[in-house]
């Protein structure tokens, strides 16, 4: 599906200027370039969290379309309430047949992966016409930078502290895509801010499908991650040249990898830039570094797999 840069610019952006974002912040450029592609005719659910505190201050918004502010667990329910009030009225005749509209819910990982959980299996379960979209910065930024699902191993946060005892999070971050990929929808995808084709080519391909859809979109915080503000979108980059975090789809079942970097950089590029990985590089803790390296590249190794595709070497 080409993406044409120009007339993707031309198009009216429907997330004002003037919130509220951080400095530095990569979750607006995820709403702006979602809404980019959606158009106008969207009715858009916002779970509670940073991108919603950031945009709906009251007694202002940023948003141009459509905008219902839910709780930090249901944004998935009542977008498909919507959806489905959208078919009855279509049904007797009180809305045009022939008026496309999008229904898209978004969450953090927070409100994805943990808290709004069950209302989002149960709408893809359901099968709503509608496309839930994850912005995930890996922590609970809005209240405090807390650990959640998404957390990946040995992060620091401040519910995962290190110290003399603790090390960061001791477990792996949550496969919720591959969650996902089992409620057998039509499409689920990840991708970044930095790859706006990639995003804009399944963003469009997510809002055509009969039925729901889910892309995972990687947010890169500098309140949380502890980086320079100038960074966001590199390290974006950088997590999916080092394989961090994969851009691949799944379209009824069938994966494919959308990108494979032709010289991997290691996993150490990504994370020295970020405060809440420095205690990774103290040589007593070189164990933990090396089992993060393992876990990516096991979860690599798995992935092309599922894609049909031979096991690459790891990353010197």
């Amino acid at each position: 599906m080409a993406i044409n840069l120009q007339e993707l610019a031309g198009k009216k952006d429907l997330l004002a200027s003037g919130h509220r974002a951080c400095g530095g912040c990569t979750g607006s450029n995820i709403l702006r370039q979602v809404m980019l592609n959606a158009g106008e005719d969207t009715v858009v659910s916002f779970a509670t969290g940073c991108m919603e505190v950031v945009t709906t201050i009251f007694p202002y918004t940023s948003w141009k379309n459509p905008y219902i502010h839910v709780a930090f667990e249901n944004a998935a329910s009542v977008i498909s309430g919507v959806e489905t009030a959208y078919r009855a009225l279509q049904k007797r005749g009180d809305y045009p047949k022939d008026k496309k509209v999008h229904f898209i819910a978004f969450g953090g990982d927070g409100g994805t992966y943990d808290i709004g959980l069950q209302a989002l299996s149960g709408a893809m379960e359901r099968g709503h016409n509608m496309v839930y979209v994850c912005y995930d910065n890996e922590a609970y930024m809005n209240t405090g930078i807390q650990r959640s699902g998404a957390t990946p191993f040995a992060a620091q946060t401040s519910t995962t502290p290190v110290g003399t005892v603790k090390k960061g999070k001791e477990q792996n971050r949550k496969d919720l895509t591959s969650i996902m990929v089992a409620h057998n929808i039509p499409y689920v995808a990840q991708s970044t801010p930095f790859h706006w084709r990639d995003l804009a080519n399944k963003v469009r391909k997510a809002l055509a499908v009969d039925g729901p859809a889910f892309l995972n979109v990687l947010m890169p915080c500098p309140v949380g991650w502890h980086f320079d503000t100038s960074l966001g979108m590199e390290l974006a980059r950088i997590a999916v040249e080092c394989k961090f975090w994969p851009l691949y789809e799944v379209e009824n079942g069938q994966y494919k990898l959308n990108y494979e970097p032709k010289k991997p950089v290691p996993l150490t590029d990504w994370l020295k830039p970020q405060g809440r990985y420095k205690h990774l590089f103290k040589e007593e803790n070189k164990e933990l570094l090396e089992k993060l390296q393992a876990w990516v590249d096991e979860e690599w190794a798995k992935l092309r797999r599922r894609c049909g595709l031979e096991p690459t070497e790891v990353a010197k």
